[in-house]
């Protein structure tokens, strides 16, 4: 009897075992996950970036690059010129500033603006307006952001000398 427990479970192991060998996935066609294949491309592990333990202390362009389409910033800056800045951070875009009173108006209002994109576009702005008493009407925002957009395509005009 003792045998026969021993036996079963060896031949268990072995037909466990076994499923690896005969049902495994085909190493010509990449699985659902590989991770040396990447968008439908194949690569090899020693090209990557980074692979080597030295490749850490060469210089990275990342850092260097701006994101920020520059008629954007500017205009941001020229139409909100009536606000206090706080921060700005011209590599990821972002313009925050404190509550200042525009010219001729009576209510207090602070912006926060992102560009995303260094395209002159719509999407590319987002403004965000508060005032003392919470937050601003999206008419008041999107007039904002169609004075930006106005100021930015005048801008571009004025440097392309059109």
């Amino acid at each position: 009897m003792r045998w026969l427990k021993i036996l079963g479970i060896i031949s268990l192991s072995a037909a466990v075992s076994a499923c690896g060998a005969l049902g495994g996935r085909d190493d010509r066609k990449p699985s659902t996950y590989n991770e040396n294949v990447i968008g439908g491309n194949p690569r090899n592990p020693e090209n990557v970036e980074g692979s080597k333990i030295w490749d850490i202390f060469k210089p990275s362009t990342a850092e260097r690059e701006v994101q920020v389409n520059r008629y954007l910033w500017t205009a941001s800056l020229d139409v909100l010129n009536f606000l206090p800045i706080q921060s700005v951070d011209p590599f990821t875009g972002l313009i925050v500033t404190g509550y200042g009173t525009p010219p001729g108006g009576g209510r207090a209002y602070r912006a926060t603006v992102h560009i995303k994109d260094p395209a002159l576009d719509a999407r590319s702005l987002s403004v965000a307006l508060q005032s003392k008493g919470g937050p601003v009407s999206a008419s008041t925002t999107r007039a904002v952001e169609d004075a930006i957009l106005s100021r930015a395509r005048q801008l571009r005009i004025a440097d392309k000398k059109f």
